[in-house]
């Protein structure tokens, strides 16, 4: 099972469809990026309201109105698109086993050396969390464009721009 959702993952590659390598942004609606990627537009359509209340798209008006980002792509961590779609997620719950162990005195609390300070384990958990959140923060919106870029062929670019544009257009 996944930690993070699936609007996670449209969210991101939304983002990285807002903006090219240099960093400029782009605008386009909720409908067009859904068919682009081939999810129902009202999934998307839910991951834009959370990506704008978290204030990294921003409603552009008009017919063809859509999104653009709201800050620069290279301002725009993972993990704030993480945090805006799925909010702040624990990887681990620690359930007190330490404090239910058979060869402990029933009815008694666990001793002092068994319970007192943290959990060891929930402990390196919560390291665990700290140093993978550390590691979203580093990559940013425009990091991941500018990665995709050097693996894909201009045309693809082209084509994807095309693309929106005739959407656009209503074509």
């Amino acid at each position: 099972m996944a930690l993070y959702s699936a609007g996670v993952e449209y969210g991101i590659h939304c983002l990285l469809f807002l903006t090219d390598e240099k960093g400029d942004g782009r605008e386009a609606n909720v409908r067009t990026l859904a068919e682009l990627q081939g999810v129902p537009p009202e999934l998307l359509a839910k991951v834009f309201t959370r990506l704008a209340k978290a204030g990294l798209v921003a409603a552009t008006e008009g017919v063809r109105g859509g999104f653009r980002l709201a800050r620069p792509a290279d301002e725009i961590s993972v993990l704030d698109i993480v945090r805006a779609i799925d909010g702040d997620k624990q990887i681990f719950e620690c359930r007190d086993v330490r404090q239910r162990c058979a060869v402990f005195e029933e009815g008694c609390p666990a001793p002092d050396w068994g319970s007192l300070g943290p959990c060891t384990i929930h402990a390196v958990m919560l390291q665990a969390q700290q140093r993978m959140e550390e590691a979203l923060a580093q990559q940013t919106v425009l990091d991941i464009v500018r990665r995709v870029s050097r693996k894909t062929p201009p045309a693809y670019g082209e084509q994807v721009l095309r693309w929106m544009s005739d959407k656009r257009d209503g074509k």
